[in-house]
C-alpha cells in the first residue's frame, strides 16, 4: 500500500472555518430584473403573493465548499509516498551504485537519491561507504560525508553493464569483519550471472538494514542483433518490461550521423523480443554506420556497424556455363548458394568476358569468384589487375581448363604443375585424401575439419619456400588446398580442387560455406584487418571511437587498451575494452554492448536471512500532489462564475444565432480525361523474323573468313551435309549461314565450322572473345586446318596450324586428346573408327574426358558432355562440297567414294552429338542396370 503525508500539515487546521463558510454562502440576493413599462404589468405582479427565495440552492453551497477545501488540502501540500525512515546507527552507511548503461536515462535523480543518503548521515556524523559497479577499480573504505560526496559528483554512468561481484568483494574486504549500519543498493534492475554471489556477499555483513533502490530499469531497451539480410537488415532488440506491447522506432545513421533509413520496432504484449526489418538496397545499407532506437539516450540502444556488417558485392564468373538440366554439375551452383545469404551475387549479362568482365569491373565487386577460368582474354588481365591493386578479392577455384592453362599467369597466387594430379594418374595417390587440420593463421583458424570431406582430384603447386606461408587449406599428405598470394591493397585465392562435386565433396559440405564466407569478409577495401598477413600474430586495434553512456561516439579513449581479435572471433564489451570503434579511420573493427544472444531479466533480490527493503528513486515515488490539488480548486472556481452569470441571466441576454447553415462552397471539378493516343503496331524488323527462322529450323553454320574460295567451299560443303542429314536422318536442316562471328548472333546454331586460312585477315580481339563466349554456353566450334596433306609432304607446323594458335592462344579451352576409340562421336549415330574428310590421317581432337581419369566412377561434363572444342586437319566442307546438281566438287585424297561416304558419316555423327550429347553414353550402362534390376 502507498504512503501518504502532509508536508505542512498545521495547516489543515483551516477546514474548522469550512462551516462559517456554509453558513456565509447560505443567502444569495435575489438578481435584478429588467421590467417593460406599463404600470398595470407592475401592479398585476405586485399582487401576487409568490416570494423570491432569499438563500442559494444547497448543490451550489457545496460546491463553493469544495473549492475552499481543495484549497486548504493544496497548501498542505499532500504527498503520495514520501521518503521515509531514518538511518541505522549501528554502522557506516554503505552505498553500492549500478552507474551502468541503464542508469543513463535517470541518472541525475539517482544522484539526487544518494545525495539524500549522504545528507541523513552526515547529520547523524555516520562514516560513509560508497563504490560503483561499472568502475574499474572500487575503494570501498568508510569515509566523511563530504567525501563520498566529492566521489558521488566525479562518477557518472559507463556503457558497461553493472559488475557487482567485485563491487560487493571490495565492500566485504574494507569492513574486515565490522558491522556496516545500513546498506543501500542502487540497482539498474536488470539482473546478472553474479547477483546470486553478489547478494551473498553483502548478507555476510550482516547490516542493521538492506534497502534496494530500483529506478527506471524496467524501461530498458537494447538493441543486440544486426544481420544484412539480402533483401533488408534486420535487428533485433531486447527489453526488461514484459507486460505491456510497446512500438518504438529503429533509425539507421551514417558515419555523419545522418538518418538514412528507419523501421518500427514492436514489442507484443508479454514478449521481450522484438525485431525490425530495415528495407533499403544494399548499397545503401553498406553506408549504415551504427543502427539506434529513437526516444532513447543510452549505449544499450547504440548498435555499431563495421566493414564486417557490409554486404559485399560478388561477381561469379565460369569457364563453363553448364546445362539448365543439370544444374548440380553447373560450376556456380554451389558458390552461389553459399554465398546468397552473406552477400549480393551478380552473374555476368554475356558469357563474353571481352565485355563482360569490363562491365563488372565498373560495378566496383568486393570479390569475384572465377570457376575453372584457365584463360582470360588478353585486354581485360590489366583492368582486373588494376582491380586487385586497388584492394580486390579474387577467389579462383580449379579445373579442367585451369589445369591446361599456361604456368605463367599472373592471376594464380603460387606457381601451378601442368595437368592435375587424380586417381588413377602418373600423379596420384592410392586413395582419396582428407583434408589436415587448418592452420592456426588465415581465415580459416578455428575452424573444425571437415571429417566427412575427400579429395580425389586437385592442381599441384610447384614447391617454394614460401609455399607453406601462402597456404590456408591442406590435404593430409600436406599438399595445399587453398594458396593465396597479396597483390598490392588486394588479393588472390585459390582452391585448388573444382567448385562442384566432381573433383571432391568439399562443395557438398557445410565447411565450403563457411569458407566462402569468411573470405568474402576478407574483401575489405582497405579496411583494418583483424589479423595479419601470413603467418603474422593478429594485429592490435587502437581505440579510435568509443561509445559513451547517453549512445554518441566520442573520441575520449580514456584506459580502453588495444584490441586483439583472432580470425572469426567476435569482440564483447569489457571495461579493458569498452563499446566502441577499434581501428584507424582507414578500417575498423565494432565493438557492441550486449552480444547477440543476450537477454534482459529483471533483478530479483533475494538475501538469507536477511529482510530487505524496496525503495524508489527520489522524485519518481514520492509525488506531491498540491498542483492536482490546486488544479481542480480553479476548476471548481470557474464552474461557479459560469454558474452565477446563469443564474443572474447573463446568457438569456444573448442574441438567438439561425441554426440554418450554407450549404458547400462547390464541388471541385473533375480532372480532365484525355483520351491516351492509340497505340500503333510496331513495324516489323526483318532481324526479328530472322531470328524466329533460326530458332524454329536447325541450320549449320561456318565463319566467314573473307576469302570467297574458302567461304564459297564452306557453303557447298555445309548443302552437301545438310542434304545428307535429310536423306539419313530424321533431322531436316535449313540451308547453310555464313556468320560474322564480329557480329553475328552466334546463339542460334548448335555448331559452327570454322575453316583456318593463313591467309584470311586475323580476326580481332572482340570476336575471338565471341566465340569464347559461344564455347562457354555450350555451343561447338570445329575448326578444321585443312593441311593434313602438307603435313604429309614433311612440314611440322603449318600456316594454317600456326594461325590457329593465334586464334586459340586467348580462349579459355580445356585439355584435348584425340578422340577415343570408345567416345560418343564414334557411335553418335554410325559406328566410326576415323573422322576421314579430303584427307585422312589428322585425328579428331575433342576435350579430353575426366571419366577416363576415374573408369570407376563416369562424370559428365558441363553442356550435357558435348565438346565446346573440335579440330580437325582433314578438309571435311571439302569431302561435304556439292554444286547445284549434287556432283561433288573437289576430289578425295586419295580418290575413293567410300572416304567421301565416311566423311559424310562422320558429319553425320558430329551434328547428332552436337544435339544429343552424352545420350548415347548413357545405353552402354543398361547391361549393369539390368543386372542390378535382376532381369
Amino acid at each position: 500500500m502507498s504512503a501518504f503525508a502532509f508536508a505542512s500539515p498545521f495547516i489543515l487546521v483551516a477546514l474548522v472555518v469550512l462551516p462559517a463558510i456554509w453558513w456565509l454562502l447560505r443567502l444569495t440576493p435575489p438578481r435584478p430584473r429588467a421590467e417593460v413599462f406599463p404600470p398595470l404589468a407592475i401592479l398585476a405582479r405586485v399582487l401576487k403573493r409568490q416570494e423570491t427565495p432569499a438563500q442559494s440552492p444547497w448543490w451550489l453551497t457545496l460546491l463553493r465548499i469544495l473549492m475552499a477545501a481543495a484549497l486548504i488540502f493544496a497548501i498542505a501540500n499532500p504527498i503520495l509516498n514520501p521518503r521515509t525512515g531514518s538511518l541505522a546507527t549501528g554502522g557506516p552507511l554503505t552505498l553500492m551504485i549500478d552507474n551502468s548503461w541503464a542508469t543513463a536515462n535517470d541518472w541525475e535523480r539517482r544522484v539526487e537519491t544518494a545525495q539524500m543518503l549522504i545528507d541523513d548521515a552526515d547529520q547523524a556524523d555516520l562514516p560513509v561507504s560508497i563504490v560503483f559497479t561499472a568502475d574499474a577499480t572500487h575503494d570501498a573504505v568508510p569515509g566523511s560525508a563530504a567525501s563520498a560526496r566529492e566521489k558521488l559528483a566525479a562518477a557518472e554512468p559507463k556503457p558497461l553493464p553493472a559488475q557487482r561481484l567485485s563491487a560487493a568483494e571490495a565492500i566485504v574486504e574494507a569492513f574486515n569483519g565490522d558491522r556496516p549500519g545500513t546498506v543501500v543498493f542502487l540497482t539498474d534492475g536488470i539482473a546478472t550471472p553474479e547477483d546470486g554471489d553478489m547478494m551473498s556477499d553483502l548478507a555476510s555483513l550482516s547490516p542493521a538494514d538492506l534497502r534496494v533502490v530500483s529506478g527506471e530499469g524496467e524501461n530498458a531497451v537494447a538493441l543486440t542483433q544486426a544481420v544484412n539480410n539480402a533483401g533488408a537488415m534486420t535487428v533485433t532488440a531486447q527489453r526488461l518490461s514484459r507486460s505491456a506491447a510497446q512500438s518504438l522506432t529503429v533509425d539507421a545513421l551514417d558515419q555523419q550521423g545522418r538518418s538514412l533509413a528507419s523501421a518500427p520496432l514492436n514489442f507484443p504484449a508479454g514478449s521481450a523480443t522484438a525485431s525490425a526489418e530495415i528495407s533499403a538496397p544494399f548499397e545503401l545499407r553498406n553506408d549504415f554506420a551504427r543502427l539506434s532506437v529513437q526516444a532513447l539516450s543510452n549505449a544499450g540502444a547504440v548498435h555499431l556497424l563495421d566493414d564486417g556488417f557490409k554486404r559485399r558485392r560478388v561477381a561469379l564468373l565460369s569457364g563453363d556455363s553448364g546445362s539448365e538440366m543439370q544444374p548440380l554439375l553447373q560450376p556456380l551452383y554451389y558458390i552461389s548458394r553459399a554465398l546468397q545469404p552473406y552477400a549480393d551475387v551478380i552473374e555476368p549479362k554475356s558469357a563474353d568476358l571481352a565485355t563482360s568482365l569490363p562491365d563488372i569491373l565498373a560495378s566496383n565487386p568486393s570479390a569475384i569468384v572465377m570457376a575453372d577460368i584457365g584463360r582470360l582474354p588478353a585486354e581485360t588481365y590489366e583492368p582486373l589487375q588494376r582491380w586487385l591493386a586497388r584492394g580486390g578479392l579474387l577467389i579462383r577455384f580449379a579445373g579442367p581448363r585451369l589445369a591446361a592453362a599456361p604456368t605463367d599467369d599472373p592471376l594464380v597466387p603460387v606457381n601451378l604443375r601442368r595437368g592435375e594430379r587424380a586417381l588413377g594418374g602418373a600423379l596420384s595417390w592410392a586413395e582419396p585424401q582428407p583434408l589436415a587440420d587448418f592452420p592456426s593463421f588465415g581465415p580459416f583458424a578455428g575452424m573444425a575439419r571437415a571429417q566427412d570431406v575427400t579429395i580425389k582430384r586437385q592442381v599441384l603447386a610447384e614447391p617454394s619456400p614460401d609455399l607453406a606461408e601462402r597456404t590456408w587449406a591442406s590435404l593430409a599428405d600436406g599438399t595445399p588446398l587453398v594458396t593465396t598470394r597479396d597483390v598490392n591493397a588486394g588479393r588472390i585465392v585459390l582452391f585448388h580442387v573444382s567448385a562442384e562435386a566432381t573433383w571432391s565433396d568439399l562443395p557438398l559440405s557445410g565447411s565450403f560455406v563457411e569458407m566462402l564466407r569468411r573470405l568474402t569478409q576478407l574483401a575489405r577495401a582497405g579496411g583494418a584487418q583483424p589479423a595479419g598477413k601470413g603467418g603474422e600474430a593478429a594485429a592490435a586495434l587502437a581505440p579510435y571511437r568509443l561509445l559513451n553512456a547517453q549512445g554518441a561516439l566520442t573520441t575520449q579513449v580514456g584506459a580502453a587498451k588495444p584490441l586483439t581479435l583472432a580470425n572469426g572471433q567476435v569482440a564483447t564489451a569489457s571495461i579493458d575494452h569498452p563499446p566502441g570503434l577499434y581501428g584507424s579511420e582507414e578500417g575498423f573493427s565494432a565493438v557492441n554492448l550486449l552480444p547477440a544472444d543476450a537477454k534482459l531479466e529483471p533483478f530479483s533480490a533475494t538475501a538469507p536471512n536477511l529482510a530487505i527493503v524496496r525503495e524508489g528513486l527520489v522524485g519518481r515515488e514520492a509525488v506531491s500532489l498540491r498542483p492536482a490539488l490546486f488544479m481542480i480548486a480553479l476548476g471548481l472556481l470557474l464552474l461557479d462564475s459560469l454558474v452565477v452569470l446563469f443564474l443572474n441571466g447573463a446568457f438569456s441576454r444573448l442574441p438567438r444565432r439561425g441554426a440554418a447553415a450554407a450549404i458547400g462552397l462547390g464541388l471541385l471539378a473533375l480532372p480532365v480525361v484525355f483520351g491516351a493516343p492509340p497505340v500503333q503496331a510496331a513495324d516489323s524488323r526483318p532481324g526479328d523474323e530472322q531470328a524466329m527462322e533460326r530458332l524454329d529450323t536447325t541450320h549449320l553454320a561456318y565463319v566467314i573468313t573473307g576469302e570467297a574460295d574458302v567461304d564459297r567451299i564452306s557453303e557447298a560443303g555445309l548443302e552437301g551435309l545438310t542434304q545428307f542429314l535429310t536423306y539419313r536422318t530424321a533431322l531436316e536442316p535449313g540451308a547453310p549461314v555464313g556468320v560474322d562471328i564480329s557480329k553475328d548472333e552466334l546463339s542460334f546454331y548448335p555448331m559452327i565450322y570454322w575453316p583456318i586460312s593463313a591467309t584470311a585477315p586475323m580476326p580481332s580481339p572482340a570476336a575471338i572473345s565471341r566465340i569464347d563466349a559461344y564455347m562457354r554456353n555450350g555451343g561447338t566450334v570445329l575448326f578444321d586446318t585443312r593441311d593434313q596433306i602438307s603435313s604429309l609432304e614433311g612440314g611440322s607446323v603449318t600456316a594454317n596450324g600456326q594461325r590457329l594458335q593465334e586464334i586459340l592462344a586467348n580462349v579459355d579451352i580445356p585439355s584435348l586428346e584425340p578422340a577415343p576409340a570408345d567416345h560418343i562421336l564414334t557411335r553418335a549415330f554410325y559406328l566410326l573408327s576415323s573422322f576421314p574428310g579430303r584427307y585422312s590421317g589428322s585425328p579428331m581432337w575433342v576435350e579430353a574426358r575426366q571419366e577416363a581419369r576415374n573408369p570407376d566412377r563416369p562424370l559428365s561434363s558441363s553442356g550435357d558432355g558435348v565438346s565446346p572444342i573440335l579440330i580437325t586437319a582433314n578438309d571435311l566442307a571439302g569431302a561435304w562440297a556439292v554444286d547445284a546438281n549434287g556432283v561433288p566438287m573437289l576430289p578425295t585424297v586419295p580418290s575413293d567414294e567410300m572416304q567421301r561416304e565416311y566423311a559424310y558419316r562422320a558429319g553425320v555423327n558430329i551434328m547428332m552429338y552436337m544435339l544429343t550429347g552424352n545420350y548415347k553414353a548413357d545405353q552402354v550402362h543398361v547391361p549393369d542396370l539390368l543386372q542390378r534390376l535382376g532381369q
